[in-house]
Formats: structure tokens, sequence, C-alpha cells
């Protein structure tokens, strides 16, 4: 059915029910507050608003569970209306900064300034207002710490809810749940999340009289569209070929995946690859249908022309098709062939196309940082323009008022000027790397709809409200921290939910654009399944485990765990687990009748083979360790103006050494100066082999080395000194210094391993891989079913039985201690424990007891403790540099000596291991501390902006924590002083 067609026009019985309904409502509502609050909006709430509110006027707790964009937060607002109309206080509470910033400056617009605090670690503002915005960690500590601010509570609104799911920050949001007062009335506000009845029958557990509103409806109609080849296709039509709403307003459940997606696919693997300039068209395919201009503009300068927008689609910059951008280009998914026939579009492309169907603004989402960057390169070597000569005049004095804050010696390495010509021509990007105050100006750009185009990670998903017509995900797959895997049903939903706001856009789209074996069914079925489940993070820490046993006797303290919506979720998983396991005892049976042979034993056979791939593996093992320790000798032999050929792993290439430092902490460290005059810090660890020293180079005086001109020289000499060699430094390596020899075809244990497997009988059987086959099934079977006995086994009481675990830890290390009756209390260490929040927090108390950080200056300070706080991410791989101060280096190997033994404890428990400190960037924060200007801090560094700032904060908030210690507080003043200052004081004071 068209959606467009009279028949979705509303009946005249329709229309006389719904008037009735609403008037039936109004009768129901007159007289109460939620009718004065209603009153303040010049529309009627939905029906899930109105539920939940009413609820919350009845006394008891709720559970909103809706769309984002549906408008859950009008059920926060009317808590606080509740709350000062019975003349109670109320808590508004959000994940992020950010959030809890952009709620202030509403609330305070809807109240007035005097009636709002704000409290988020780093801000105090009004702290005993009757209204209080902040985020989820201070209510946390303001629970444990007993806060007379808690007094007249009656209300905390949790916004984002289902972050509790965050590996990091979840836990808190359990601790605040479980821990209100029972007068409490809790409201939570999350996203759709598929086991919403699971988490509310949890808060009716915990929290008593609790009601669960679910909405699945968005506000908005979403279409779905693909990009495939040059066309834009819609993803769903129903049988006459038009085009229907998947999600939303006329949304139709009797849709069908479009046949022409089918056709085009199939063909495309069918072509040949073209080459030329026209290597992007398919002759004898249909013409372009895309959206048949259903789409309407957004604004008065949305849509230019169409042949305008027409030529920027077929405009090819051949001169750069071999250029580093383009590369990068493939490699991302912008411009990959799609089967193996039609090249899918470039990115500057796709915004002439979205153009094209007045389909701006819009949200790209590339799955990478670099990604995000190399677009706009790419829309700026292709002179992409999104905006009139009135919308750049706007821009303009946007930037020149918001940008002012930069100073001018931290503009360039900011990027502020490609970010100034990109923003005016209407584009921009927006991932975690950049200054906040960057991003924050592409969301007021976006917002006031001056940006029309932004390249995002999958992060601008959680922020805060970007409103865009659609979204674009440039590919299905992303990188989790572990592996490149599928975007689930959750993800995608979350991602494509950004397309089309309440009150702004009439209709959102979320466009896919068809990569290499493309599946428009899998797209589909993506599409159409919204289901995001919400699963616990929570865990025991040693900060909580003292601050329980502060509060609580021990068998309070286990059942508080006990009552955590994880060891929820793990009793109820039992029942699944002990069916699972039925399930794989049955299938390890049926392969082990399958596995059969008649010439002997297979599973003797496979045995052998698999104890001869661990012997190869050892062996392989040992001869990367002798590696090691040549790398580990040859670093320590090195000497100041040896250059060097490296073989490869996170440093390749030649390089001439400038320091070394034999007394590190994990060392020798290595200071080097690359051909490209980049200084470097060599570790054993960062090499597969030992370098191979070629010549010797005379150097400057160290101190001269500071200046970027002297390096460029040196790297021109160290160039010209290595005239004459290898292009190829590997080739240099194997020449000079080589690997360490194998001993596989030597070694008596392997060879007697490979006699016996070619006399086993069933060596010569033709089955063999066949029946080794069944085999492998059999022992990964039995493998899983022993691993769902052991998740069986642990379930019950299994948060109780970590914390027996760690208050074991603790107590051995002096932070809790028997009181009678076998009771446990913390002592006068635990109780300094329990003013730190930190996923180090008892790596840090250790450091605290041991005084490894005393006598450090305030900069020396910082720079420990962003050590403590700093975890580098795995597509990093950033070596630490060199620190000159040896108060500091003393500190790092002090605290890195404590974290050994911290593990060596923590597994003698059977404790996670808490991470060592991780000193990769406490270099930059000195330098920073010291004083230096921004560029000069992050110089010779390839830390991003938004990172580095990010990390101070972090570093603050824990240096904060420390100024309480008598030892240490007055240094850590200084130190907050020292890092909050010129652009970070400006981000944190945002």
């Amino acid at each position: 059915m068209n959606p467009n067609s009279s028949s979705d026009t509303p009946s005249p019985a329709q229309q006389y029910a719904r008037w009735a309904a609403e008037r039936r409502e109004q009768k129901a509502i007159e007289g109460t507050e939620l009718a004065a609050f209603t009153a303040r909006y010049p529309f009627a709430l939905d029906e899930f608003q109105l539920a939940s509110c009413r609820v919350l006027e009845q006394g008891r707790s709720v559970l909103v569970a809706a769309p984002t964009g549906a408008g859950k937060t009008v059920v926060g607002e009317f808590a606080v209306h509740l709350a000062l109309a019975q003349g109670r206080k109320v808590f508004y509470t959000a994940p992020i900064k950010a959030l809890s910033n952009q709620k202030h400056a509403e609330l305070t617009e809807w109240l007035g300034a005097e009636r709002v605090g704000l409290l988020t670690g780093d801000t105090s503002v009004r702290p005993d207002a009757d209204v209080v915005v902040m985020t989820t960690e201070v209510l946390r500590n303001m629970l444990y710490a007993d806060s007379s601010l808690l007094d007249g509570l009656g209300f905390v609104v949790m916004d984002e809810v289902h972050y509790l799911a965050d590996r990091l920050r979840g836990p808190v949001w359990e601790e605040v749940i479980i821990h209100l007062a029972p007068s409490v009335q809790l409201v939570a506000l999350s996203a759709t999340v598929s086991n919403a009845e699971e988490f509310g029958a949890w808060l009716q557990e915990v929290r008593g009289s609790t009601e669960i509103v679910v909405s699945e409806t968005r506000p908005v109609p979403l279409w779905q569209h693909v990009i495939i080849g040059d066309q834009m296709l819609d993803l769903f039509v129903d049988d006459s070929g038009d085009p229907v709403i998947s999600h939303g307003p006329g949304a139709r459940s009797d849709r069908q995946v479009n046949p022409e997606l089918h056709r085009l696919t199939a063909l495309a693997t069918q072509l040949p690859e073209r080459h030329g300039p026209d290597r992007g068209r398919r002759g004898g395919l249909p013409s372009r249908r895309g959206t048949r201009g259903r789409h309407r503009p957004r604004g008065s300068a949305q849509r230019r022309p169409e042949r305008e927008a027409r030529h920027d689609l077929d405009r090819r910059d051949h001169d750069h098709r071999g250029s580093r951008d383009h590369r990068d280009d493939r490699r991302s998914g912008g411009g990959g062939r799609i089967g193996g026939g039609q090249r899918s579009l470039r990115r500057p492309e796709v915004l002439a196309l979205l153009d094209q169907h007045a389909l701006l603004p819009a949200i790209m989402f590339i799955f990478s940082r670099a990604g995000c960057e190399a677009a706009v390169r790419q829309c700026a070597q292709s002179r992409v323009r999104l905006t009139s000569e009135q919308e750049r005049r706007e821009i303009r004095a946007v930037l020149d008022e918001e940008l002012s804050l930069i100073p001018y010696e931290d503009a360039e390495i900011l990027g502020v000027a490609a970010f100034r010509r990109a923003a005016l021509d209407g584009y921009a990007c927006h991932h975690a790397g950049m200054l906040p105050l960057l991003k924050t100006v592409v969301e007021h750009l976006f917002e006031r709809g001056l940006v029309k185009a932004v390249f995002a990670t999958e992060t601008l998903a959680l922020g805060i409200n970007m409103p865009a017509r659609s979204v674009v995900l440039e590919k299905l797959v992303k990188f989790n921290g572990v592996e490149h895997a599928d975007l689930t049903p959750g993800e995608y939903t979350q991602l494509t939910g950004r397309a089309g706001r309440r009150g702004i856009d009439t209709e959102g789209h979320a466009v896919v654009m068809a990569g290499p074996r493309f599946d428009a069914d899998a797209v589909a079925s993506l599409a159409s399944r919204r289901t995001y489940p919400l699963r616990s993070a929570f865990r025991p820490t040693a900060n909580m485990a003292v601050n329980l046993l502060d509060r609580f006797d021990l068998a309070r303290a286990r059942e508080t765990l006990e009552t955590s919506f994880a060891q929820f979720q793990a009793d109820r998983s039992v029942v699944g687990l002990a069916r699972r396991a039925r399930e794989l005892e049955e299938t390890a049976e049926s392969y082990r009748q399958a596995m059969e042979c008649d010439r002997g034993d297979l599973v003797e056979y496979a045995d052998i083979r698999e104890r001869m791939s661990e012997r190869e593996k050892s062996l392989s093992r040992a001869r990367a360790g002798a590696d090691r320790d040549r790398t580990r000798s040859t670093l320590r032999s090195l000497q100041r103006g040896d250059v060097l050929a490296l073989p490869g792993g996170k440093r390749r290439g030649y390089a001439v050494v400038l320091h070394v430092d034999r007394e590190v902490l994990g060392g020798p460290q290595v200071q080097v100066l690359d051909t490209e005059a980049r200084l470097r810090s060599i570790r054993p660890g960062d090499l597969p082999s030992p370098p191979a020293a070629l010549a010797r180079l005379r150097l400057p005086r160290p101190e001269k080395l500071g200046s970027g001109k002297v390096r460029k020289d040196t790297a021109a000499a160290l160039r010209q000194r290595l005239a004459g060699h290898d292009d190829d430094p590997r080739r240099e390596v194997r020449r000079k210094a080589g690997r360490t020899p194998s001993t596989a075809a030597t070694d008596e244990t392997l060879i007697a391993l490979r006699d016996q497997l070619a006399s086993h009988p069933c060596a010569d059987c033709p089955e063999l891989e066949s029946h080794l086959r069944w085999v492998n099934r059999w022992r990964s079977t039995r493998r899983d079913l022993a691993g769902v006995h052991r998740r069986i086994e642990g379930r019950t009481s299994s948060l109780a039985k970590q914390f027996d675990l760690l208050t074991g830890l603790l107590e051995e290390l002096g932070y809790l201690t028997r009181a009678g009756e076998g009771e446990l209390e913390p002592t006068e260490r635990g109780l300094r424990l329990r003013r730190i929040f930190s996923d180090r927090d008892l790596l840090i108390a250790e450091c605290l007891e041991h005084g490894a950080w005393e006598g450090l200056d305030a900069a020396g300070l910082a720079a420990v403790v962003s050590a403590a706080v700093h975890e580098t991410r795995r597509d990093e791989g950033r070596a630490p540099e060199l620190i000159d101060d040896p108060s500091v280096e003393a500190a790092l190997i002090a605290s890195g000596e404590i974290a050994a033994q911290l593990q060596a404890a923590e597994s003698r428990h059977g404790v996670d291991a808490t991470p060592p400190p991780d000193p990769a960037v406490a270099a930059v924060v000195h330098r920073w501390a010291r004083g230096m200007h921004f560029a000069a801090a992050l110089d010779g560094s390839d830390l991003p902006p938004g990172d580095f700032v990010r990390h101070c904060r972090q570093a603050v908030d824990l240096l904060d924590q420390l100024t309480p210690d008598e030892r240490l507080g007055a240094t850590a003043r200084a130190a907050i002083a020292a890092v909050r200052r010129g652009l970070v004081a400006q981000e944190i004071d945002r």
C-alpha cells in the first residue's frame, strides 16, 4: 500500500474515536498536577507519556522505555514539576557531563537559575537547590557519604539508564538504584530495550512498586534506503513496488525487500570490472528512481538546483586517484567495488546524492576516527560546498566567536584552519579525538542547520541531541575492541534513531551503503529487529567493599550485592544454561558416533597432532623469547649517534639514537629520531627482533634537539648518511642481525611425535580428514559443555562469592579487619580507600600507603596520577616518552613494582588483576603541568587533542580525590591548578 494514498487517512469513525478518547483523558486529569503540567505544552502528550506521569502522581516509581526522540524527558520534567508542587527535592542525573549541562540549561530556562543547581564533579552550582542536575557518579558518592543534600529528596530521574550496561561506568547506576532510600520515587528513562520487562521486574524487586511503560513507536516515520552503485533505492516496498515506512506512524507490516536490490546485486557479481572515467556507470540498467522526489527540503537554502547537484555527483578528480586519501577511501568502504562489477560512491558523491534527494542535514557514521578525518579531506579535495553565501556569513560569525578561545600558537596542532574551511562549506567530522570545543562548535552549527553533513564515529549516537534528517551507515561492520564484528540490531537501532527528530522533521531516513558481499535480506532483517538487550556490567570493587562494610554488617553487604541486576540476571539464566547443557550433551554424543574409524583410535591420532601443534607453538614462543632477549641486549648496548635499521612492529624504518635509558621500568628505553624528524621511544616489546646498527652519526647537543629546525636538519643528515643502504630496512636487518634460528627441525620431542603420527594406523585412512573434522566438532562441543557447567556452578550467589574473595584480599592488605563475631570493618587505610573512585582504586590506595608519590612537585604528581588513570586504546600502541625528571621516573617505577605485588596478591585470592599504571601520556601531562602551551605539550606526541583534554579531566578528578590526604593534599591542589588551565580549563568548565 502506498503510504501517500488516501487509504492511510483515518476514517470519520476513527477520528471520532480518537477525539472521544482525548476528551476522556482530559476529564480524567482535570484538577490534577498532571493537568497543570500539560498546560505548558501546545500539543497533546502521547499516551505513554501520560501513562508514565499518572504512575508518578500515584506515588509509584516508573521505568519508561521508548525510542530515541520519542519524548521520554517529558516524564522526567513532570517529576520535577511534581517534586516542586509537593515541596520536595528532585535530582536529575545524566551519564555524561555534556548531557548534564544541556539539561541544566533547559531546566534553568524553565524554572529560573535560582531554583536549579548543577553538580558534575568539577562544577558545583547551587548544590542545595530544590532541583539539582548531576552526573550519576556524584549521586553515588553522596549516597556513600550520607550527604545532608539527600535530606528531603523525593524524586530521582535517571536519564539514559541503559548506560548500566557500560563496562566501566555501568555499575554506578546499579549502586544508586540499590542504595536510594525507599521513600524516593525513581524515574528511569531508557532507550527501547528488548528485555524491559526483566529490568522492570528487578526494579520492582529492589525499589518496590514500579510500573513499566514501554513504547516501541517512533514519533517520526523512518524510511530505509540503500545506495548501490550510484543509485539510491528503497529497502522496503509493497506488492506493487511502492516504498513503505519501516517504523513510526504509517509503518506497514506487509512489506518486502525491494526486488530491484536483489536484481542489481546479482547483476553486479556477474559484470566485469570497468576501467576509465565511466567505470561507475552501467549501461542498460534502469535510470535513477531513488526516492522519486518525495522528500521535501528542510530549509530555505537546503536544496540546490538538480543540475548543480548532478554536476557534483558526476565530477571525478582523476588527478588524485593515486593519493593517500583515495587509498584510505577504498579501505574504509568509500570506494570499493560492489560484488565485483560496480564501484560504490565516494563520500563527496554520497553527499551530492543526498543533496539531490533533499536528505540533508545528514550524519554519516564511519567507525574510525581516521576515516572521519579522511572523509573531510576528500570533500575538501573535491571542492564540496553545501552552503549559501548567507549561511557562510552566519557560520563565520559563529566560528569567529567560539574559536576565539583557541590561542594562536595552538591553532595549527588543532587543525583550526582546515576545520574552518570545512565548516564554511557545510561539513565537519565529530569524534572523541577532537578537542571538545571543536565538537561543540560542530553541534551548534548542525543544530542550527548550517552544517549539513557530519562524519562521525558511533560515539555520537550516545551523545547530546543532534537532529539529522538522514543517517548514513557506510559499513555494517565495526571494531568492538576485540574484533571486527557485524552491527547488532540494537546498534543499528541506536544509530538510525538519530534520523528524523520530533518537532524538527516530518520524516527520517536511514541509508545503508552497499559494499562488497552486500546482502539485502540481511540488512532488512537488521532494520526490522529493533532488539537491544540490557546486560548488567555490575561487579564488586575494592572501593564498593569498604563503603558497604562501613555502612552495613557482612551479611547485609553480601545481601546488597545479591540484589543487583547482575545477580538477578544470573539467577534467571541458570534455567537457560541447563537447557543448553542438555543440548550440548546430545550434540556431543551424535558427533562421537560419527567419528568412528575402522583403522584405529581417531581420538588418539588427533591427540598426537594436537601435541605436535603445541610443541611447535612452544618452540616458536621460545624463539620469540630469544629474539626479545637479544633485542633487549642490543638496545642496552646502543650508543648515542648509532644509526639503526628497525625491523618492523610498532616502530619501523631508519632512525638515529638520541638517548638510551638502561634503568627505566620495562626497559631499556631508547629515544630515537627517524628520517621524518619525528621523536620516537623504543622498548623491547616494540620490535619483533633486534635492530641492526649500520653506522654512526654526529649529533647536535641534546638541548639543541628541542628545536624543530634542528631536528629537521638532523633528519636530513640521517637521510644523507643512509645513502647507499637498502630502501627496505627489514632487508638490512636480515643481513646484519636476523632472527634466532629455528630449532623445530632438530627438536627430539617434535621428531618423535612426527614419527608416532606417521606410524599410527589411522594415518593411511582415506577418510582421515573427514573423520578428524568430526573429532574437532566433538572436542569443541565438549569444551563448550564444560564451559556451560562452569557457568552454572558459578552463577548461584556469584557476586557474593566474588565479594568474599575481594574481602579476603582487602583483609590481607590491611584495609579490612576482623571485629566481633566474624564481622569485617574498614581500618584507617580502608576509610581512605572509601574516597578513591577509580578503575584502579586499590592500586592507587597502595601507592598512597607506600608513599610512592611523595616528594613530587605539582607537575610530577600530575604526570604520575595521569599514569594511574590512563588506559591506552587497543589501536594506539603508544610507547611512553622519557620524562626529564628523575623523581617522576622513580615514582613510576615504584608504582609499577607496587602494581606487580598487588597482582600477585590478587592472583592468590582469585581476584581479577588490576591493570598496572600506563605512563603512555605522562610526559605530555608533565609538559602541560609545567606551563607549556597546548601545542608545545603535544609536540612529538601522536595523542589526539580530544583524548588529551579528556585525560586531563580524569587526572583532575583523581587529584581532587587526593586533596584530603595529609601528605599529598597541598601538592594535589597545586597540580589541579597546573592542569586545569587554558584550553583544558575551558573544556572542564564548559
